[in-house]
């Protein structure tokens, strides 16, 4: 067990929560053609360990074991995406101002419950951390702490600014707006808010000469 709760190392990703991190593994997300980013067991174990999720040495182990039960790994990663997407629609919905579907509420509960019995609170460096203890021979203990950090983003403050990628092309990126007037709109600016102004520009200077 790390002497840090491997939850609490997963503070420092991408959009803030690992919730929204783990929902972007889908690039394109909202289009017709979305590119996936977790193709295999393997991808999915080195994204959790990029989060923080698993030292080095677990990794390793769930690897070597994955290795040994081919179809419960694949299975897993099924499982996964499963999550990633109810997870995706909650957060897309509330984002357009939407409530999450029923079914995909329940869909989230049944991962929280799954994962429950293997959370625990253990010392930090400054106080307490969640921590978990794997069962022997699990291959999904990353998809405990996605489903936790998705239940504590929908009932903490920051769920109001949780905002989508206004591109119309279908980027459907997730964020937390952390903008001083909550005026972010694009996935990052470089990308498509440079090409929304660039087109904005071009229908400006179009019009003039119309």
């Amino acid at each position: 067990m790390s002497e840090i709760g491997k939850y609490a190392r997963t503070l420092a990703i991408q959009e803030g929560w690992l919730c929204l991190d783990f929902a972007n593994t889908a690039e394109w997300h909202a289009s017709d053609q979305p590119s996936e980013q977790l193709e295999s067991y393997t991808e999915l174990v080195e994204w959790a360990q990029g989060r923080g999720l698993l030292r080095p040495d677990e990794a390793e182990g769930l690897l070597r074991l994955a290795g040994q039960r081919a179809e419960q790994a694949t299975a897993v990663l099924g499982k996964a995406i499963d999550l990633r997407e109810t997870i995706y629609r909650i957060f897309s919905a509330h984002a357009q101002g939407e409530p999450g579907a029923p079914a995909d509420l329940d869909e989230l509960n049944r991962s929280l419950a799954a994962g429950a019995e293997h959370f625990r609170i253990v010392p930090g460096q400054t106080g307490y951390v969640w921590d978990w203890q794997a069962a022997e021979g699990a291959l999904d203990p990353m998809l405990w702490a996605v489903a936790r950090s998705a239940a504590e983003l929908l009932t903490s403050e920051d769920l109001a600014r949780v905002g989508q990628c206004a591109d119309d092309r279908g980027c459907g990126w997730l964020f937390l707006d952390s903008s001083r007037n909550h005026s972010r709109r694009w996935c990052f600016m470089e990308n498509c808010g440079n090409r929304a102004k660039a087109r904005s520009h071009y229908e400006r200077k179009h019009k003039e000469f119309e």
